[in-house]
């Protein structure tokens, strides 16, 4: 789907791929889909041959089979052999500002992290999640979609887990937890480790309207060289 002038993805990833240590991309899709992230791949990696690009089908043809985001984060490490560090970064979340320095924090940390942006009030929040930090950025709340939020800083999709964490994936799933909405798994692993927070710099767009797409373009149209 196409913000000023370009496929959605391609903003994350301009902005993503800043971050040396970025060797590979896995973009999971579904079936519908497939062919069509195939030929876009394709297009792409001859113009950035670096990093590695791998489309993973999912299979998943109708909400009934779905995987969800974090069974198709699990299907990406083990379709891929993955044993490293992973960056994980929904599509539809658009940036206006290069995350190298969220590479930079994350090098630093070597814990899970999670990118916070502040939406500005609370009602918004409802449709995210709330959390809660300490003077260090650790998590000590987080809880999705809150019915009664206490602050405007939201968890957004835009997460570092070390090569330590990869286990724990599997076993989030193993143990029958939800496997959609990306956000559960850090709810489900701050109680046992150290999650970190980053604060996004910039704009964010959660793209999943017409008027946030409509919005969406109109800012980074302005961004535009």
């Amino acid at each position: 789907m196409p913000v000023a002038g370009k496929p959605m993805i391609e903003h994350v990833l301009d902005n993503l791929c800043v971050i040396q240590e970025i060797k590979r991309v896995a973009v999971v899709t579904n079936h519908k889909f497939a062919k069509s992230f195939e030929d876009w791949a394709a297009g792409y990696q001859g113009r950035h041959p670096n990093p590695v690009m791998t489309i993973v089908n999912d299979g998943s043809t109708e909400d009934g089979n779905r995987l969800g985001a974090i069974g198709d984060l699990s299907l990406a490490i083990t379709r891929g052999s993955i044993d490293d560090d992973l960056v994980v970064v929904a599509s539809d979340n658009l940036f206006s500002r290069s995350l190298e320095a969220f590479g930079t924090f994350c090098r630093q940390r070597k814990a899970p992290v999670v990118a916070l942006y502040d939406v500005g009030n609370l009602e918004e929040i409802t449709k995210y999640n709330s959390i809660t930090v300490d003077d260090t950025g650790r998590i000590t709340f987080f809880e999705e979609k809150p019915k009664h939020p206490s602050s405007t800083r939201t968890a957004i999709a835009l997460y570092y887990y070390p090569r330590s964490v990869l286990p724990f994936i599997k076993r989030y799933l193993a143990e029958g937890n939800n496997p959609d909405q990306p956000g559960r798994l850090i709810q489900w692993l701050y109680p046992q480790m150290a999650v970190y927070t980053w604060d996004l710099p910039g704009t964010w767009f959660d793209v999943g309207s017409a008027e946030s797409l409509e919005e969406a373009n109109r800012v980074f149209g302005a961004l535009k060289p």
